[in-house]
């Protein structure tokens, strides 16, 4: 082997480790965003339940406010034509 293709073998060697250690910090950012983008949709999942709760709370005392609505119109039209 000559001086010239040493060279080659080396440059290549290194160039190979820093593409291989790109490739490991690459993958661990990537699980690590991977967690974080699960631990978000986790949360919005939560919101989005806390808001369906509120909207089927709201639902039902909307019904319950009509009709409390309805007899005091009723009462005020009764005690105006007094």
């Amino acid at each position: 082997m000559t001086t010239t293709d040493e060279v080659l073998v080396i440059i290549l060697t290194v160039l190979l480790s820093v593409f291989f250690i790109m490739c490991i910090v690459a993958v661990s950012v990537t699980v690590k965003l991977i967690n974080s983008v699960r631990q978000v949709v986790a949360k919005a999942d939560e919101v989005v339940d806390s808001v369906e709760s509120a909207a089927e709370v709201f639902k039902n005392t909307q019904g319950k406010l009509a009709l409390f609505k309805l007899i005091s119109n009723v009462i005020k039209m009764t005690k105006g034509k007094k």
